[in-house]
């Protein structure tokens, strides 16, 4: 049984989040793909193991990775900023091959079907949002999962490792997670890009409706990413939310470095905008940027549009 330990301060700063970025949304995935027996995500599984199958890959084979794998249990490291205090898994890969498996399964078995899940989990973030406004945050804890128990001023979640998370005024992000199924919930002791404790959660059942998440690709998404490359067009949906060059390189899972040249790039292109708050310099994407993630351009588009979106199309094949 997984505990986190709450004070007041805590649950003034307890908040909802839509998703921890591609490299979580990975992980999770892949508790899906290394356990069958869920029948809503048997469809998804099966195409998405014979894609991966497909692709190069310098390292184990990716049968022998999901045997050894107790994902997503291995690999919730990638997601701590710091190794968590209480030691509870050693890494079962290095870091480098669990990000670069995390990212594969992100682009082959989440992409393609981002909007739709999208649109899910933000629904849930909506309708928990209600939740605690009408009841508080104590009511919001009590009502995340049959199986995760308020019991002031401890949450439980009957699920996982054992381990005791005590928050000391950091707070706690809550994520709900389509990945999840026949599990409760997992804590991230430190997340990597606020600092804060994270507790992800599976959605109910009856919310999930998984087999409608996957039951053809996003055929806009696919264009977007044969328009732009995978990367860039994850770059351009995780910027619907303001961030830094670090925030960004951390949602995808890449270096600083090549955040950078994704967003100098978008930006030199129109679909993204750069402006300097205080310190911090953020990216955020435009309309022409939320239009091409609605796949709603036309050939009717404006001129001045249509030279950037040409432009767009001239440096993803160059790049």
């Amino acid at each position: 049984m997984q505990r986190i330990h709450f004070t007041a301060s805590d649950l003034a700063r307890t908040r909802l989040q839509s998703t921890l970025g591609p490299v979580a949304e990975g992980v999770f995935a892949l508790g899906v793909l290394a356990r069958s027996g869920h029948a809503d995500y048997a469809r998804w599984r099966g195409e998405v193991l014979g894609r991966l199958r497909g692709r190069a890959s310098s390292g184990p084979p990716l049968a022998q990775l999901l045997r050894n794998l107790s994902a997503p249990d291995d690999l919730l490291f990638l997601l701590e900023r710091t190794p968590p205090a209480d030691g509870t898994r050693q890494p079962a890969l290095p870091r480098s091959d669990a990000a670069r498996l995390a990212l594969d399964v992100w682009r082959t078995g989440v992409a393609p079907y981002w909007e739709r899940i999208q649109e899910r989990l933000e629904a849930e973030c909506e309708a928990r949002g209600r939740i605690a406004m009408t009841g508080g945050v104590e009511r919001l804890l009590a009502t995340l999962h049959p199986r995760i128990l308020w019991n002031a001023p401890v949450l439980e979640i009957h699920d996982g490792p054992d381990r005791e998370v005590r928050l000391d005024g950091r707070g706690v992000l809550l994520c709900p997670s389509v990945f999840m199924p026949g599990r409760a919930g997992r804590i991230v002791e430190s997340e990597r890009e606020s600092g804060m404790a994270a507790l992800v959660f599976a959605t109910p059942a009856s919310a999930t409706r998984a087999a409608d998440l996957w039951g053809s690709p996003d055929n806009s998404v696919q264009a977007l990413s044969a328009l732009v490359g995978q990367t860039r067009a994850a770059a351009l949906r995780a910027l619907t939310a303001a961030c830094t060059t670090s925030q960004l390189a951390d949602r995808l899972g890449i270096s600083s470095a090549g955040a950078s040249q994704h967003a100098a790039i978008l930006r030199q292109s129109g679909l993204i905008t750069t402006r300097r708050v205080r310190n911090n310099v953020l990216h955020i994407v435009t309309p022409l940027g939320m239009a091409l993630l609605g796949g709603r351009l036309r050939d009717t588009m404006a001129p001045s549009a249509g030279r950037t979106a040409a432009d767009l199309v001239q440096r993803s094949a160059a790049s």
